[in-house]
């Protein structure tokens, strides 16, 4: 009898929201890069569609994550195609406006609210509910939290408070996901070089008042990070983790 090979293992699958830009770009093609399928959402079909940049096993889905209705179609896009999610990493998110409390305009605040706090509610909801339906049940969220989940910069109220918010969901949703084999944690970093964070080399203001350079580092270390959790087996969480430049003013701000 001849052998007959077995059957190629389907790709785990993967949901990146803000997957047009910076990180999320690089987590997503880490992903790919990792045998994975990804579904990657964002505002910009043309930013999505570069990210993909050709690769087998992606989808592009023009998604606004403020939108339930949007992030609904973009999920059931997913079960559809590929029948399971394996993992989301909620990315997208907004500096918002700088200001002290009494500086900022509340449609402003608002708006960061929708996308850093609302945004990561409505993807986790989806996906826990293809997670806990899908045959066999589970799978792992990694939400994009940031140093300023812990302490803030000057004149950043709404960015840390959406972000301190961000940490209330991952734990909630990790408490809330353990009879369902749903593992969620959180990347909290500090001066990856990307786009939004493209003025902290030359000068960010300081808790002194002061506007000084800071250091930064290759995106590809968070990318990286993200896929070694990923890998993990659901019995295994990472509740959290905090990646940074080294000599950045974390551990001695103010």
């Amino acid at each position: 009898m001849d052998d007959v090979a077995p059957p190629a293992a389907a790709p785990r699958t993967a949901v990146v929201t803000g997957a047009g830009t910076g990180l999320g770009r690089a987590i997503a093609r880490a992903l790919l890069a990792d045998g994975w399928a990804v579904a990657l959402l964002g505002r910009r079909r043309e930013a999505l569609e570069e990210t993909a940049d050709g690769a087998a096993h992606t989808l592009v889905l023009p998604t606004d994550v403020t939108d339930e209705h949007q992030v609904d179609a973009a999920f059931a896009a997913v079960r559809d195609t590929w029948d399971r999610l394996d993992l989301l990493v909620n990315n997208a998110g907004s500096f918002g406006p700088s200001g002290e409390v009494d500086e900022v305009d509340v449609a402003d605040w608002r708006a960061t609210v929708e996308v850093n706090v609302t945004g990561v509610f409505l993807c986790a909801r989806a996906a826990v509910r293809l997670m806990k339906a899908q045959d066999p049940p589970g799978g792992r969220i990694v939400n994009n939290g940031s140093i300023s989940a812990h302490v803030p910069r000057p004149a950043s109220v709404a960015y840390t408070a959406t972000k301190h918010a961000v940490t209330g969901l991952t734990k909630a949703i990790a408490l809330d996901g353990r009879a369902h084999r749903i593992a969620c944690g959180q990347v909290d970093v500090g001066n990856a070089a990307t786009e939004m964070t493209a003025g902290i080399a030359t000068g960010a203001r300081q808790a002194d008042g002061s506007v000084r350079p800071e250091p930064t580092f290759d995106p590809a270390h968070v990318a990286d990070t993200v896929v070694q959790t990923a890998r993990l087996p659901l019995e295994v969480s990472v509740p959290f983790t905090t990646i940074l430049a080294t000599g950045m003013p974390y551990l001695g701000r103010g």
